[in-house]
């Protein structure tokens, strides 16, 4: 198809490596078309993940995959030398996307994967707007913020130039739940679409020493690389006279109907905190010691302070402890609701919308 046949493409959005970076895409992507752009006219680039594509599928978002797969290791490894060779062919790719959809913008959500696109757009003189879901900028938004895009922020002094204040982004199913907790009550142990091993040994542990409880149900959602190892456990565990009612997916494929249901959840940090301050969710947050400049720790803290959630550090996170802490927990009615009531005032319900504005104000239109 030759470039003049191509349908006109407003935005090309870059998002990919985790639930984190993609759902806030989405997000954006849907606000776009509210405000008027044709769903056409928004087009992903993204990795060659399932769980990634499928959810830009669902979301009715057509895609182009690059070659990249992984990011590079802090260290040196043969590794590298395939993500160094992934990364050239996906810079050639992002220059032939740019060029055969010509967009009036892009816009990138941190990760490994967005930074061909990224390049080829600056290459081509085409407008970049990056969003930056942590307090402390990935390395992809702060190279593209050096070549001269513009950025969104989720956090208040996050160090990025030419920065807005946006706050993150949140589908509308997330941002409309209305939150209406199972009774028993339901733990949701939510480790990510990459997992969480000590979400996955903690809810496991849980298992174990609840196996005779019906006053209380958990729902452990282990992620896709965790999930064979995770139900092999859970086999062994598993004893005739059994009463919790224990449910172990791979995938979350409804999380608002979890926010809904859920009297609390057990997570990791990430960007996805906006989730939980938008859908009102009491949480236990467990920061991934290993995030960049230990981001997650700044976003749960954020949470603490302000009294949406509790924060237990990895080394400390066991079966012991969280089965007397969510059991304090359940037992304080009034504590959960005041969890709850603290992290929906938290919330920037018009996050999306101010990033779509932001990407409409910068854009190149066509001549």
């Amino acid at each position: 198809m030759s470039i003049a046949a191509q349908p006109r493409v407003f935005a090309l959005v870059a998002a990919g490596g985790t639930g984190g970076h993609v759902y806030p895409g989405i997000a954006v992507a849907d606000a776009l078309a509210e405000i008027g752009h044709p769903q056409s006219s928004i087009r992903f680039v993204t990795e060659s993940r399932p769980v990634t594509t499928t959810a830009i599928s669902n979301a009715g978002y057509a895609y182009d995959v690059l070659a990249l797969q992984r990011g590079l290791q802090r260290r040196l490894t043969v590794a590298n030398v395939v993500v160094l060779a992934q990364f050239l062919k996906s810079l050639t790719q992002s220059v032939r996307i740019v060029r055969r959809y010509q967009p009036e913008v892009v816009v990138g959500f941190g990760a490994y994967v967005t930074l061909p696109l990224i390049l080829a757009a600056r290459l081509l003189r085409i407008p970049v707007l990056v969003h930056e879901q942590n307090g402390y900028p990935g390395l992809a938004n702060r190279i593209a913020v050096a070549l001269g895009a513009n950025a969104a922020v989720s956090v208040e002094g996050t160090k990025l130039a030419r920065a807005s204040m946006t706050g993150n982004p949140v589908r509308p199913d997330i941002a409309s739940v209305v939150r209406s907790p199972q009774s028993p009550p339901l733990i949701a142990f939510v480790g990510g679409s990459l997992g969480a091993a000590v979400l996955d040994t903690v809810a496991l542990d849980l298992f174990d020493r609840w196996r005779s409880r019906d006053d209380v149900q958990i729902r452990h959602v282990s992620g896709q690389r965790s999930f064979a190892k995770c139900a092999a456990t859970l086999d062994g565990l598993r004893r005739d006279g059994d009463r919790l009612h224990f449910e172990l997916v791979a995938y979350e494929h409804d999380m608002a109907c979890l926010y809904k249901r859920a009297a609390l959840m057990v997570t990791r940090s990430g960007g996805s905190v906006a989730e939980l301050a938008a859908a009102a969710m009491p949480a236990i947050l467990v920061p991934w010691s290993g995030a960049t400049e230990h981001h997650q720790h700044t976003n749960a803290e954020a949470l603490a302070r302000d009294g949406a959630a509790v924060v237990v550090d990895e080394t400390h996170c066991d079966g012991a402890t969280l089965s007397t802490l969510i059991d304090s927990l359940l037992a304080d009615e009034a504590r959960l609701t005041a969890m709850s009531v603290a992290a929906h005032g938290m919330a920037r319900p018009d996050a999306a919308v101010r990033v779509a504005r932001l990407c409409e104000s910068i854009a190149k239109p066509r001549l």
